[in-house]
């Protein structure tokens, strides 16, 4: 097999589950593997040591500015960012590399296949779920925020069809845990930008989010796995809102 000039970038943090399968779906076709491990404590590191040209240790100080310094280890223009519990299919690699010889844009959409446990979720706002994963990196930049960072590109994107697997749910426990994490991290994030978030408007987007999720992006259609995404959706509101008076009630009374 002929590599193509891509880098393959994965972040990774306690991944010995996924980091095989990860990385197998593009050895040998991508010109450059490269891991940034999260200090990892299993044996993350030893398995992606066969499979990946480049391993780098480093703390994630947020997620944006993290991804940034990864991308930059980059040997290839063009980077393909992966999570470590995603593959990439045969058809998305012959897509991938027809579509670098385009000259027309700057990084490409791709759709992502997510997975609740053996659950395809083909709705809820879950499917297709374009996102910007492959990008030429003098071009693209996240922003540098702890969670949810906005993506910039300079230039056009294009939309590839073929799908990224995404089997980042096992169940409804990873879920939850997941949900936590997230949820610390926007208010955090809230505070961090200053943030101006009340009670109501917290409210709100909590009693919002459910009808929006389940009819508007028609989450229904998935059964009970789609009223419990819309549950969760719902729920992220308020709890990072939680969380958000917590900090600003704690900082409060450190100042007095």
């Amino acid at each position: 097999m002929t590599k193509i000039p891509v880098s393959v970038v994965v972040i990774t943090r306690n991944e010995e589950a996924n980091i095989e399968d990860c990385l197998k779906s593009v050895h040998g076709w991508a010109d450059e593997i490269i891991v940034v491990d999260d200090g990892s404590t299993d044996r993350t590191v030893p398995l992606a040591e066969p499979l990946a040209q480049k391993i780098f240790h480093r703390r994630m100080d947020n997620e944006g500015t993290h991804r940034n310094w990864a991308y930059a280890q980059a040997k290839n223009e063009w980077v393909l960012s992966l999570d470590a519990d995603e593959t990439l299919s045969p058809e998305l690699r012959e897509e991938i590399s027809q579509a670098i010889l385009n000259e027309r844009f700057s990084g490409y959409s791709v759709p992502l296949k997510n997975y609740i446990g053996s659950y395809w979720v083909r709705h809820s706002g879950w499917y297709p779920a374009g996102k910007l994963r492959l990008f030429k990196k003098s071009r693209f930049k996240y922003e540098e925020v702890p969670v949810h960072p906005r993506v910039f590109l300079d230039g056009e994107t294009g939309h590839l069809t073929k799908d990224i697997v995404h089997k980042g749910y096992p169940d409804f426990e990873h879920f939850l845990a997941s949900l936590n994490r997230q949820t610390t991290l926007e208010a955090q994030k809230w505070i961090m930008t200053d943030r101006k978030m009340s009670l109501g408007r917290a409210i709100w987007r909590t009693i919002d989010r459910f009808p929006r999720s389940y009819f508007g992006k028609k989450g229904y259609k998935d059964g009970f796995i789609g009223f419990m995404i819309a549950f969760f959706a719902s729920l992220y509101q308020i709890m990072s809102y939680a969380k958000y008076w917590e900090m600003r009630h704690s900082a409060s009374q450190k100042r007095v």
